[in-house]
């Protein structure tokens, strides 16, 4: 039986400078853990989760920022409802990045990003995000390639500008097969519930399985930094996905040096009339 491993975020985590090989069958990696355990344990962790996002709530003086990326079918949407659903949303909002409109093409690629990016005291998950610039834009070429290498760097920058102003970045790879986005997309298309999760032009994406998976090498490559790490987060088996999350943004809410804020009052001295 294989060990069963306790510290997913470090096992997950991206050592900066490193190239990080998307096998297919690390996205199925397990660490030991079974469905039953996974899921008693992502339960254990929601109630903590929902601790620390009070504590942060209240303390006012940092944010958490969590970058959601993955291939089509890779279990954004999902990720986010089995373990975000943790947070009060009065402190936690969640912003889903589609192809840049009129107004957004005007700016440049970082300005529709910043917008959305929590205030401290808050939570909030991008779902994609600025990543997707140097991505997509890389693979449809969109714009010429000494273009999108530059922004390598300037996303680099950018993060590093947030967490010096203690909004902290945690940045989450879902990391799934091609047999298994083939499943998911079948799924999508018999099941009359899913059909409107599917767009025929997934398969196009589909067929440039092997730029994309290039095109994330690279983002870790260059990307995963000492201030703002990626995580490749084996997603084939929805609950060590949930469980591995879970974890990593646990680590990431415990290192803070949150407190509650001392009263403007004293306690003792203040008694609520009949």
């Amino acid at each position: 039986m294989t060990k069963r491993v306790k510290d997913l975020a470090a096992e997950t985590r991206v050592a900066p400078g490193t190239h990080h090989k998307l096998g297919e069958r690390k996205a199925g990696e397990t660490y030991g853990w079974n469905e039953d355990a996974a899921l008693a344990e992502v339960r254990r962790m929601g109630a903590e989760l929902a601790e620390l996002q009070y504590k942060l709530y209240a303390d006012g003086r940092f944010g958490l920022l969590v970058v959601l990326q993955a291939i089509d079918g890779g279990g954004k949407d999902s990720t986010t409802r089995h373990v975000f659903s943790a947070f009060n949303p009065q402190g936690c909002s969640v912003t889903s990045f589609k192809a840049p409109g009129a107004e957004e093409l005007r700016h440049d690629y970082l300005w529709r990003v910043h917008q959305h990016v929590p205030g401290r005291g808050e939570v909030g998950v991008f779902n994609r995000s600025h990543y997707e610039d140097v991505l997509v834009v890389r693979v449809d070429k969109l714009v010429p390639k000494p273009v999108w290498k530059l922004r390598y760097e300037q996303i680099n920058q950018f993060e590093h500008m947030l967490v010096e102003s203690n909004i902290h970045v945690v940045k989450l790879f879902l990391h799934i097969s091609r047999d298994e986005q083939k499943r998911r997309f079948e799924e999508r298309i018999h099941d009359p519930r899913k059909h409107w999760k599917f767009d025929p032009q997934d398969l196009k994406k589909r067929a440039q399985w092997q730029e994309y998976r290039e095109a994330y090498e690279e983002m870790l490559l260059r990307c995963s930094t000492h201030h703002a790490p990626w995580h490749v987060i084996p997603a084939n088996n929805t609950w060590l996905r949930d469980l591995a999350v879970s974890q990593v943004v646990l680590q990431a809410l415990q290192k803070l040096p949150l407190q509650f804020p001392k009263p403007k009052f004293d306690p003792k001295n203040i008694e609520v009339p009949d």
